[in-house]
């Protein structure tokens, strides 16, 4: 039998990277690269496997991933095939503090353009999408989730690492995974 494919997933700037060393910590082997490295904006690391941004041209990786924690942004969500088990967690944070995030990380690279589409629109795109995310996974039976709330996970890690561990087969070190969550990495608050 073959093992389930564990996803982290989200909205960029969420927390994602932070639940990829908790899934490691706690017993997950990450499916890593390398290839990004740690910056200010994500100093522990981004947790990344390049290959996931061509999902829709190249699935011949996934068989590497079972048994294994990857990050696939929620936008790729839609790319994974059937014929695989996943069990996902999905990692949510205020649309606020996500949008000041993107804004920080875009003005430290200088990628920051007047006339990029504003807050107020970006946050419209942002749950319209959520809604859909949302909307398909209720109806694909290869596909288990968990919601997690980044916000109220730094207040509190305990039930959203039971749920996770729930989903992962009541298999992983929850005291370990509770010692990654680093609230001096929370910068972006609104």
């Amino acid at each position: 039998m073959s093992e389930p494919i564990y996803v982290v997933s989200g909205l960029p700037r969420s927390g994602t990277s932070m639940m990829m060393k908790m899934l490691e910590d706690g017993g997950l082997p990450p499916l890593l690269d390398g290839i990004r490295k740690a910056d200010d904006d994500n100093p522990k690391g981004y947790y990344e496997f390049e290959r996931v941004k061509k999902l829709k041209q190249d699935k011949a990786w996934l068989p590497e991933a079972q048994g294994k924690v990857v990050k696939v942004i929620s936008q790729l969500l839609f790319e994974l095939p059937e014929g695989f088990e996943y069990r996902i967690v999905f990692v949510r944070r205020s649309i606020a503090e996500i949008l000041a995030s993107q804004q920080q990380m875009m003005i430290r690279r200088g990628t920051l353009k007047e006339g990029d589409v504003g807050d107020d629109k970006m946050r419209d795109l942002l749950l319209r999408h959520l809604d859909q995310v949302f909307r398909w996974l209720a109806g694909q039976a290869q596909m288990k989730y968990a919601e997690v709330d980044y916000n109220k996970m730094l207040q509190d890690p305990g039930e959203a690492i039971g749920r996770i561990n729930a989903l992962c087969g009541g298999k992983l070190d929850t005291a370990a995974m509770a010692r990654v969550v680093d609230t001096a990495l929370y910068r972006q608050r609104k």
